[in-house]
């Protein structure tokens, strides 16, 4: 008579940890193509995925909202900026220029009001 064999159950084991979840998304090649020219540029050479990774993260760290400093703390820079420029400034301008141009540092430039972010944007 032959013997049957019991399959042995499995064993039930634990998750692997420290494994991220799979994502996988589909890319033109030309994406492609880029995402491999920003890794070289890079100088490490790293893989197609841990440059996308990488891409994902710097474009998630700019849409995070800068915090708002308070009122009292924005004064306060303000002063010590405004200590700093009156022991650097010229000596020899007239008291005028030397307010103007306190002024203007203190706005700072033209073509970088519209991109900060902290400052209130002036009404139009």
């Amino acid at each position: 008579m032959a013997r049957s064999v019991k399959a042995k159950p499995k064993e039930r084991r634990r998750p692997a940890t420290d494994r991220q979840p799979f994502v996988g998304v589909r890319l033109p090649r030309s994406l492609i193509s880029e995402i491999e020219k920003w890794a070289a540029a890079q100088g490490a050479s790293i893989s197609r995925s841990e440059a996308i990774r990488r891409l994902v993260e710097l474009a998630l760290a700019g849409l995070r909202p800068i915090p708002r400093r308070s009122a009292k703390a924005a004064a306060k820079a303000s002063d010590l900026a405004a200590e700093q420029i009156d022991k650097l400034a010229d000596a020899s301008a007239t008291s005028e220029e030397r307010q103007q141009r306190k002024r203007r540092l203190l706005k700072g430039p033209r073509e970088f009001r519209d991109v900060r972010e902290d400052a209130s944007k002036p009404k139009r």
